[in-house]
């Protein structure tokens, strides 16, 4: 692509134009350089809010991949490919997912999260590459991950996905970019100029995390990983950890620090079945019954047992 023409495009991007109220930004003090960029971040949630039924589709779709053994597959290049590792990684800890089941990649490589990788961004073949390595399905879902909603890394791993009839996403900050034109399911929150012209790390990067922390999240809840507002799932692989699922027991059934930790020890620290037991009175083999019996929902064996 010759200068002149990308020069064009990026004319064209909502997230690369210049912010009329930043335009004398370098003459501030610190302190109001800070408050012109946390008014920016203001309306950042506002734009999210105003495409969570496109994010409510993309959830739906990421559960039925998860019910069939399927995975979640990010992909992206930069801070977009860099959000998408991160959030994919914290999954196994949070929820007690095999890693695996939510995948990040970024064009470059591991490498990547760390270095700018020039030119890595703008190979199409490798983004199809990468979804190969991986073994990419039907089943999966794939969401690709780029602000300007044109980098080619992300637009030849939507296309092959399309190809092999995995279902994908979009997630993007400007409206009707190519990858929206290429997925199923098209989320565009549109922030609006940064604060400082094409640092999309910014209020683009921040609607990002808040799109992926709810794709992640919702479809956790909607598999069984939480009950109540509490992450029973969660994988004790820590002090700190351990010490939250005493917490969460506690919680759950109003018991005292020492009896969460005897529940613990019995389940080897598994935190539904602690619960399970915990307000049930079961031992830890029924427990465990009733629980597959409810499909991992702890909700439902609960119920299931004091009905």
């Amino acid at each position: 692509m010759t200068d002149a023409r990308l020069i064009s495009e990026l004319e064209r991007l909502v997230s690369e134009g210049r912010n009329t109220r930043s335009m004398d930004i370098d003459l501030l003090p610190t302190i109001d350089v800070l408050r012109e960029i946390s008014e920016e971040d203001k309306g950042v949630p506002a734009a999210v809010e105003k495409v969570i039924p496109e994010i409510a589709e993309a959830v739906d779709e990421i559960v039925k991949a998860f019910q069939k053994g399927a995975r979640l597959v990010y992909i992206g290049a930069g801070t977009s490919g860099r959000l998408g590792v991160l959030d994919a990684s914290e999954c196994p800890p949070t929820f007690s997912v095999p890693e695996g089941m939510v995948v990040g990649l970024i064009a470059g490589g591991t490498h990547a999260l760390q270095h700018a990788v020039e030119g890595a961004e703008d190979d199409p073949d490798q983004g199809r590459r990468d979804l190969v390595d991986i073994g990419l399905t039907a089943d999966d879902v794939v969401v690709g991950i780029a602000v300007s909603g044109r980098t080619p890394y992300v637009i030849g791993a939507l296309n092959y996905a399309r190809e092999i009839g995995a279902k994908t996403v979009a997630l993007s900050c400007n409206p009707v970019s190519v990858i929206a034109a290429i997925a199923d399911i098209a989320i565009s929150p549109v922030v609006g100029p940064e604060i400082l012209t094409g640092s999309t790390r910014l209020k683009s990067g921040t609607a990002q995390k808040l799109v992926l922390n709810m794709l992640t999240t919702a479809s956790m809840i909607r598999i069984g990983k939480t009950y109540q507002n509490l992450m029973v799932d969660v994988s004790a692989s820590n002090q700190k950890l351990v010490a939250r699922a005493a917490r969460i027991v506690m919680q759950a059934t109003g018991c005292e620090p020492e009896e969460a930790r005897r529940v613990l020890d019995l389940t080897g620290n598994d935190v539904k079945l602690a619960i399970l037991i915990e307000l049930t009175g079961m031992d830890v083999d029924a427990a465990r019954t009733a629980l597959d019996n409810a499909g991992g929902f702890l909700r439902k064996a609960i119920n299931g047992k004091t009905a």
